[in-house]
């Protein structure tokens, strides 16, 4: 329930000028989800949306790419990924020895509404997507931040 309310909450967002938590509320008890001012306070955390100034309006928006955005950290990560294909919804990451599960890890802690989840061994990744459409997405993503 929770992912499929954040994705509606970033349907909101992308649609809608959401410019507080009462707004994001009504709009997602309008679509069907019951929300209380502490789960949209959670859900804005853990999407890291942002306020921004809109013609002097201030709005919800989602960060332009979770993937560039990643810091240091996560940086240095990617920067270990040497090879990346996808093949349907999964895309497979090849990295230095030693390095996948601390990779996997970063993946998921930047919680892209495409990635499912990621599986890890000593170099390599199973990254599983929502679809083949996502799979795209991710794997040019992941291919621009570590500049392969």
């Amino acid at each position: 329930m929770k992912s499929k309310r954040q994705e509606k909450i970033l349907e909101i967002i992308s649609t809608r000028n959401i410019e507080t938590q009462e707004d994001l509320i009504s709009a997602l008890k309008a679509e069907g989800f019951n929300a209380t001012q502490a789960t949209a306070s959670r859900d804005i955390r853990q999407l890291k949306l942002l306020k921004v100034a809109t013609n002097g309006v201030y709005k919800y928006v989602a960060p332009k790419n979770e993937l560039e955005n990643s810091g240091k950290y996560n940086q240095a990560l990617f920067a270990s990924i040497t090879d990346i294909h996808y093949a349907l919804n999964n895309v497979v990451i090849k990295t230095n020895p030693g390095l996948a599960q601390a990779v996997a890890a970063g993946i998921d802690s930047l919680h892209d509404s495409d990635i499912l989840g990621c599986v890890a061994g000593d170099d390599c990744i199973i990254l599983v997507s929502k679809s083949e459409e996502a799979s795209i997405r991710v794997t040019e993503k992941l291919n621009k931040v570590a500049e392969k």
